[in-house]
């Protein structure tokens, strides 16, 4: 399982209590904690693809936890490469230069 996210409290707890607690107790907690129903490495293939797609800055972070999840340098760089065709050319550079730091190879 997961470890215990502090993140939302950590850095808005508080400002946006609520919003902390929502990121920390439910999106963390009680969504990525559904490991029956889907593995944390898919979960983190499927967020690292979102936020790719969107071009979110999180991607950097969520990068980190796919790591730490078990997703591999290779499943990473097919992603990136996979969705450069859907979300764009320069997000999947971005992308692949953020997977260089994460993976160690930068």
């Amino acid at each position: 399982m997961a470890k215990k996210q502090t993140a939302g409290r950590d850095n808005l707890g508080e400002f946006a209590p609520k919003f902390a607690e929502l990121n920390d107790d439910v999106l963390f907690g009680q969504v990525w904690s559904r490991e029956a129903e889907m593995s944390a490495h898919d979960r983190s293939l499927i967020t690292c693809a979102a936020l790719l797609a969107m071009g979110a800055p999180q991607l950097a972070d969520h990068l980190k936890i796919a790591q730490q999840n078990g997703v591999t340098k290779q499943e990473v760089v097919e992603l990136i490469t996979h969705l450069a065709f859907y979300a764009g050319w320069p997000k999947a550079w971005s992308a692949f230069n953020l997977a260089k730091k994460v993976y160690g190879e930068d």
